[in-house]
């Protein structure tokens, strides 16, 4: 083969390898659409703004208190699923992307017995690594010294799946300048079970508050499983501002400060919260004489 003859061969070859080098890489970097199109509406959604309150205009308020139990099934989209999936995450593991990745939100202290709710000291970033990250000590034989032991220093991250109740704390309002009963969510708290070392429930502690009107902008862009329809999935802003939850009221504003499990306990606890539920209800109802 003389030269002339072989330089057009080495520049087919040239080109023939970039193209190839080009298309490998290309198929490699696209993505694959996992579904029929993409979704993109509760991505890019946008918070609806509260109606401005006067305090002029507020002629009843009250402020209550309740607990959100994860284990009833109503309220399973707060709770699943425990470990994320492509276009889903629980409530957790939103506020923890917002609060260890993203630092959109700010968390609050609970105080040493969790009962401080009032939003007076932020947590700073190293405070909430050690609450996400438990740093556990243990024993383990040396494999090359039998009969030796070694402190084993591990990791253990807060699951999802331990948090199962959550705390809120909301404000009941009656606007008499737009006739409307208004029920403006202040502040979520997030509650860990405790499990002792014989497996048993040693109750809930909670973790820390945060801001729900700052947390608003976090929830409106995740979605929340829909059991009838899955093109028709719902935010968490969503779900809190149309209700669509359980709970059950642990107190509301009175002259002792008092929790209702301060003075009732079992059933009567319960019974006391439904009395107190009811009395909202009636009230508001109330307000509607024809």
């Amino acid at each position: 083969m003389t030269m002339k003859h072989v330089l057009p061969f080495l520049r087919t070859t040239l080109i023939g390898a970039v193209l190839l080098a080009s298309f490998a890489g290309t198929t490699t970097a696209q993505t694959v659409l996992d579904g029929a199109y993409i979704k993109e509406h509760t991505k890019t959604k946008r918070v609806v703004p509260y109606a401005h309150i006067r305090e002029a205009d507020v002629m009843w308020a009250r402020r209550v208190w309740r607990e959100i139990d994860l284990r009833e099934k109503i309220n399973h989209p707060l709770y699943y699923p425990v470990t994320p999936i492509s276009d889903r995450k629980s409530l957790f593991d939103v506020i923890r992307q917002a609060l260890l990745t993203d630092g959109s939100i700010t968390a609050y202290s609970a105080g040493a017995l969790g009962d401080e709710d009032e939003f007076k000291k932020a947590l700073l970033p190293s405070e909430l690594k050690e609450m996400f990250m438990k740093v556990d000590t243990q024993l383990t034989e040396d494999p090359d010294n039998p009969g030796e032991y070694l402190q084993v220093v591990q990791e253990i991250p807060l699951e999802s799946g331990e948090v199962k109740r959550y705390q809120i704390k909301e404000d009941w309002v009656f606007d008499k300048q737009r006739s409307t009963m208004d029920i403006r969510i202040i502040g979520i708290a997030p509650m860990r079970e405790k499990i002792g070392d014989d497996g048993e429930s040693k109750g809930f502690q909670t973790l820390f508050w945060l801001y729900f009107p700052e947390c608003r902008y976090v929830f409106a862009n995740w979605d929340v499983f829909n059991r009838e329809n899955d093109a028709e999935r719902r935010s968490y802003e969503d779900l809190f501002w149309k209700r669509q939850f359980n709970s059950t009221i642990i107190k509301w504003s009175n002259v002792y400060d008092r929790r209702i499990n301060q003075y009732r306990t079992g059933l009567d606890a319960l019974l006391e919260g439904e009395e107190i539920k009811q009395a909202l209800f009636e009230f508001e109802h109330d307000l509607w004489n024809f």
